[in-house]
């Protein structure tokens, strides 16, 4: 374990790859706009029962969190600006401040896609850097959405992430974005200096995948099917988790709803999921 409590990597050779373990990779998301505060409960709970890192649960729910987890070494985590990324500069800064007033241990930043495919570096550079500072102390995890750049902005995003001071880069917000695949995962390893740390997210179903992604270098895993990984139980889920109309899960920063992955570099986000 690191000085701040986030497992030294991947296990090597398979040695010690048990639930227990890789729960302590685990950041375990509970997202969906009518989630009550039961489920949060339940929730967290479910995150200190099995040992996960961290909490991932709605803005509206963070004090609830901090209160069921209060004393425990289980973080509780947010975000800000999740799922489209285009409020002003000045509207997610007060939401980073609030989440970081309110205790929150760390939050998940959506980039605003739209300046930076404007070509407003710029303005999307010092977006970031606001929101970083605003967060502060609690630490700051850049949604880089890579399954829908092409390879030349993708180089790009990381460097801008990077510069902006953010402590985590996450290869998606998940969503309908895609699933974290290793070859994303090494793709950040390769580019962030060694203080920069990576975020897997989107689509992480079975052990056998998150060890292959804690092994490309991923250090965190977002999911909201964190007790199915670490029990085997198919389905398993760290909460009560909302259903959409046809049945399919609601989707998260963490979870793809709908899709696979994102198809072809710089497609856009699928218009039938629902967020």
């Amino acid at each position: 374990m690191t000085a701040e409590g986030y497992p030294s990597g991947a296990v090597a050779g398979g040695a010690g790859r048990s639930g227990a373990r890789l729960a302590r990779f685990i950041q375990s998301t509970l997202i969906a706009s009518d989630v009550t505060e039961e489920q949060v409960v339940a929730h967290c709970r479910a995150c200190l029962e099995y040992g996960f890192h961290a909490a991932m649960v709605p803005p509206l729910w963070v004090p609830v969190a901090r209160q069921v987890l209060a004393g425990s070494p289980v973080r509780v985590a947010s975000f800000v600006d999740f799922p489209l990324g285009c409020m002003t500069t000045s509207a997610r800064v007060a939401q980073a401040r609030e989440l970081a007033q309110l205790g929150v241990d760390e939050i998940d930043v959506m980039v605003p896609l739209g300046l930076f495919r404007s070509g407003r570096l710029d303005d999307f550079r010092a977006d970031l850097e606001a929101v970083v500072r605003a967060a502060r102390p609690a630490e700051t995890k850049a949604m880089l959405e890579l399954p829908l750049l092409n390879a030349a902005e993708r180089e790009q995003m990381v460097r801008l992430a990077v510069a902006a001071g953010f402590d985590w880069v996450k290869n998606a917000s998940g969503g309908a974005v895609g699933v974290a695949t290793p070859d994303d995962i090494r793709f950040l390893r390769q580019r962030v200096p060694s203080g920069v740390r990576v975020k897997a997210s989107g689509g992480i179903k079975t052990a056998s995948q998150a060890w292959a992604l804690i092994d490309a270098g991923a250090e965190l895993l977002g999911t909201s099917a964190a007790v199915a990984l670490v029990t085997g139980r198919a389905g398993g889920d760290a909460s009560p988790s909302r259903r959409t109309g046809d049945g399919a899960a609601a989707s998260s920063p963490d979870e793809p709803a709908g899709r696979a992955g994102a198809g072809a570099a710089g497609a856009g986000r699928d218009p039938a999921v629902t967020y």
